[in-house]
């Protein structure tokens, strides 16, 4: 707990918003006024995000259309109010927020109790006058609407609203490699790194040397001359610059001016696009809600659903409005889907407004529109989906009751998502199905945005516990958990036969491997597929429809971004390295050597695979579990009581942060030159200094002991260590790079060393009393366990070495733990977001135009959407193909014998002109040529080309062919024959 700040709560959206504007938030008293799906969902994600208080006010009764979007409502509660009826769910969603409910109507004197006003499914009379009325009483007054397919944010946060952070982003740094000194003068950063800054930037400068007047020096405005250089103010007066340093960019709070509601109706250019594609559309909408609040306050309704003279009339409408407005063109067709749909209630639009509206609660401002065509036979039933029948009408409601999906992910997202199927009623008939499936269990972090999950659930699994309680909200829904991770090890159960009984798949996963996984089981099989990810206030989704679209793809990143080994050993000079450098050292230390020494005790032949590793290597393993299993009396490491635990930890801080430092510096001097003059020390290399052990030093303790209940005797036992005299060696060999390391291992031999351990390891005496060890997994969420007091401790001791400014254990946790920042208001609007894609697959639409991939930034009112992108063709034998395209043969038919080999070639050449040179299963050629093949069955060619058994749960075999000269030599792309068994 830092303050007020429940950290273990508010885990992953500190890293989102920081410490100073959580404080602010959490100060923030919210009304939110209408209590139908919309105002559920602000409420929902307002109270997850931890302000002070919130008050949900709504007159109206439930009705069956509230169940449509209404996910707090349930069928017991028709014809009672609204927010009375969920107050107890909203209130146990964040025990650190006051929830209440007001069931009167709204007046001035209760608007003069809050920070922040919104109002949802409100008139415009009335968003007009209380919007004046918070305009002049400095209240933040925002509306958010939803009518079928459309929706509407507007926001006026007063005269003076000031923005401390333009973007979000964290401040940019860069190192500095030289300055010149002259007016005016020019930086010069390290080339391992664009400095990002732009003209106008403001920075400062810190460790500077020789032109060290620079470190005093306020926020300086830069020019950039380009990605590695900048010019700033005059340098001529000062001192020479000698090395090192580091320039950060200021951010520069500024100030925005609000418009109120009345005057903003009239301005076009706040309107914030989200389809550049359709800037006549955005425009028109703007003026067909102002005509569809005239038509509700002449015909004390809505327009009825797919009702044409209700179209007409409001179209008249907006053609008035847009003789003063004098839009260019207007966009007919959206006023008339706005009037057939305005009686709708959808749950994923309901969900993107109010993941925006929520947000903008956490701070900005937008407008966005989506809109969609067609007729519609729609006839309400008194049923929990009359308000997606309205739009959408109730065969389409059947067919989604229909579909079986599979949905991989139960946290975050996967919440999200799962209460939208159960409002909208996926897979709730009896031939529906959801399938969930998520090995993870829940920890008190996930309740900050993981909705579905209370603190009482912490400790059960996720998918469980989430599919209980859409089954909640809908009784009806069809719904399986499973806890098995989706990878090779569960083909058993996600196989053949369960991937063609689905209509489509919906990633909910927090790591690209896994979504690479399962795009690639949806192509196989050729299956639609929901994907969307987040981070912190940024968002995407994605639409997989089969030979339409391109796939979510192959793993893009790659190691190119990893940290250089030479560096976190030798070089580093950044926070993330030193962090980084810690991390290693726990995995090795505390999990890596105790696997090793649990292999040696029950593998013979761990040795000997061990040295086939390479001597390097095979020195460094074996002399870990040695030293693990020989005390201290023998030369080893292995402690008999917790004196010797601390003798060990006393020993190994000073070879880390003395010893290692001293023995760099007597191969590289602190004067040291480069062959062409250049200082050694300078640019992205700090000159290190080693450290000198003090038990008055917290840090030097953390380290030694990493727990505040022993620093006591612990002090008391340091008095008596020994810590044995360091020398440092001429011999010892400093590598500069990764290559010179990797070079110098692959030549150096340590056979005699080798021999000798081998020897050592060999003796009967070793394993009689040895005992196994038990490897720790790294958790960085457990503040009881010391795995963050240990790494926080080691990076910032690295970090003292080489003057690099340390991290608090925030800041450590977020790096070291990688942990991806995350905030449920953007959450919420990427699961609405992937839903609203859902709605068009269900469809069955057949053109790429109809579909979106979205792209939001919640911070910038950043919000795009665009047409996905088609599958790259490739061409074999003069035809074009793409990764849909495969070969899919039943290797059985009828009943008859296995299909041979040269049965699969003819078959393939009969049916697509096609002729197969060679044929790969995985890594292993089954066919290269080889005519004595062409008789064997297909399957005895895998078990032998294989040299294994085909699993009993495989149906499917992927076999890749090769077509010798008639395959595009440019392809990196390649058919599949898919061969049932």
């Amino acid at each position: 707990m830092i303050g007020e700040i429940d950290e273990g709560l508010y885990s992953r959206q500190l890293y989102v918003v920081g410490h100073e504007a959580m404080r602010r938030m959490g100060a923030a008293s919210v009304l939110i006024a209408g209590l139908r799906g919309l105002g559920v969902e602000i409420a929902k994600n307002v109270i997850l995000c931890g302000v002070k208080s919130v008050t949900v006010q709504d007159e109206g009764q439930t009705v069956w259309a509230d169940l449509s979007s209404q996910f707090f409502l349930k069928e017991q509660n028709l014809g009672q109010n609204r927010a009375t009826c969920s107050l107890q769910q909203l209130s146990a969603l964040n025990p650190h927020v006051l929830v209440s409910a007001h069931t009167g109507p709204l007046s001035e004197d209760l608007l003069l109790q809050f920070q922040v006003v919104v109002l949802t499914d409100s008139s415009l009379d009335d968003q007009k006058r209380f919007g004046e009325f918070c305009h002049s009483h400095g209240i933040k007054f925002i509306v958010a609407d939803t009518k079928g397919l459309c929706g509407q944010l507007f926001c006026d946060f007063g005269e003076e609203f000031t923005v401390l952070d333009r973007d979000g982003e964290m401040p940019m740094s860069a190192m500095i490699q030289s300055i010149t000194k002259e007016n005016p003068g020019v930086v010069f950063c390290v080339d391992e790194q664009k400095h990002g800054f732009s003209d106008g930037t403001k920075v400062v400068f810190s460790e500077v040397q020789g032109m060290t007047e620079l470190n005093s020096v306020g926020p300086v405005e830069i020019k950039a001359h380009g990605p590695y250089s900048f010019s700033i103010g005059d340098t001529s007066a000062f001192s020479e610059y000698e090395r090192g340093g580091v320039v950060t960019e200021v951010k520069q709070p500024f100030v925005v001016k609000f418009k109120p509601l009345s005057d903003a109706l009239l301005d076009l250019e706040l309107l914030k696009m989200n389809d550049y594609g359709k800037v006549s559309r955005h425009h028109t909408l703007h003026l067909a809600f102002q005509a569809l609040h005239n038509f509700v306050k002449k015909e004390q309704r809505l327009p009825r659903p797919w009702s044409e003279s209700d179209a007409d009339a409001l179209l008249d409408t907006v053609r008035e409005l847009n003789a003063v407005a004098q839009l260019e063109q207007l966009d007919e067709a959206a006023v008339r889907n706005l009037s057939y749909t305005a009686q709708g209630d959808l749950a994923p639009m309901n969900a993107v407004i109010g993941g925006f509206a929520a947000h903008e609660i956490v701070k900005v401002r937008s407008k966005v529109n989506i809109a969609a065509g067609g007729t519609r036979i729609c006839v309400t039933r008194g049923t929990r989906y009359d308000g997606q029948i309205a739009v959408f009408g109730s065969a389409f409601q059947e067919k989604l009751e229909r579909q079986k999906y599979f949905l991989v992910g139960a946290g975050a997202i996967g919440c999200e998502l799962l209460k939208n199927f159960a409002l909208i009623g996926l897979g709730a008939g009896e031939e529906g199905q959801i399938t969930v499936t998520d090995m993870d269990f829940i920890e008190r972090s996930n309740l900050n945005r993981q909705f579905l999950f209370r603190s009482q659930d912490i400790g059960k699994p996720k998918s469980e516990i989430a599919a209980k309680a859409a089954r909640e909200m809908n009784p009806q829904m069809q719904i399986t958990a499973h806890q098995n991770r989706l990878d090779p090890d569960s083909e058993g159960v996600y196989d053949y036969n369960f991937f063609m009984g689905l209509d489509g798949a919906a990633a909910a996963l927090d790591n690209v491997e896994a979504r690479v996984y399962l795009d690639g089981l949806c192509v196989k099989h050729q299956k639609a597929l929901l994907e969307g990810g987040t981070l912190g206030s940024k968002g995407h989704t994605l639409v997989v429809v089969p030979h339409l679209t391109e796939s979510y793809g192959q793993d893009k990143s790659s190691s190119k971004n990893a940290f250089p080994l030479c560096t976190l050993k030798n070089f580093p000079h950044r926070i993330e390295h030193t962090l980084q450098w810690a991390r290693d050292q726990f995995e090795g230390l505390f999990k890596q050597t105790p696997e090793n020494v649990n292999l040696f005790l029950s593998d013979a032949g761990f040795v000997e695979r061990t040295l086939a590793h390479g001597d390097a290597e095979a020195l460094e393993v074996l002399g870990g579990v040695w030293s693990s299993l020989t005390d201290l009396n023998g030369g080893g490491q292995r402690p008999t009581s917790w004196e010797d635990c601390v003798s060990w930890a006393r020993c190994k801080w000073e070879t880390l942060y003395n010893n290692d430092i001293c023995q760099l510096l007597h191969c590289f001097p602190p004067d040291q030159v480069t062959s062409t003059g250049l200082p050694f020390w300078s640019g992205s290399k700090r000159c290190p200094h080693p450290l000198t052990f003090d038990p008055n030093n917290s840090t030097h303790m953390e380290y030694v002991v990493a727990a505040a209940t022993l620093y006591d005797s612990t002090r008391e036992i340091l008095k008596n260590i020994r810590v044995p005299s360091f020398t440092p060696k001429s011999s010892v060999k400093i590598h500069l790079t990764d290559k010179e390391m990797q070079e110098d291992k692959e030549k150096q031999s340590e056979k005699a060393k080798l021999e000798e351990l081998k020897a050592k390891l060999a003796s009967p005496s070793l394993k009689v009393s040895a005992k196994q060890m038990y490897p720790i997994d790294f958790e960085k969420d457990d503040d009881t366990n010391f795995h963050m007091d240990y790494v926080v401790a080691a990076s910032n001791l690295r970090a003292e070495n080489y003057d690099i400014p340390a991290a608090d254990r925030h800041q450590s946790k977020g790096i070291a733990g990688r942990i991806i920042p995350a905030i449920a208001t953007t959450t919420a609007a990427v699961a609405g977001l992937m839903c609203l894609e859902l709605y068009k697959l269900v469809q069955g639409h057949k053109k790429i135009s109809s579909y979106r991939t979205a792209y939001v930034n919640l911070a910038v009112q950043y919000f795009v959407m665009s047409q996905p992108s088609r599958p790259l063709q490739f061409k074999v034998a003069g035809g074009n193909y793409t990764m849909w395209d495969d070969f899919l043969v039943e290797g059985r038919r009828g009943g008859q014998q296995e299909m041979t080999l040269g049965e699969l070639l003819q078959y393939i050449k009969e049916t697509s002109n096609l002729n197969i040179s060679s044929l790969f299963y995985g890594t292993a050629i089954i066919y290269n040529g080889q005519e004595e093949r062409h008789k064997q069955s297909v399957s005895d060619v895998v078990r032998m080309a294989t040299k294994a058994e085909i699993p009993p749960h495989k149906k499917m075999l992927d076999l890749i062919p090769s077509f010798g000269e008639d395959e595009d030599d440019d392809s990196d792309s390649f058919l599949t024959i898919r061969y049932l068994l």
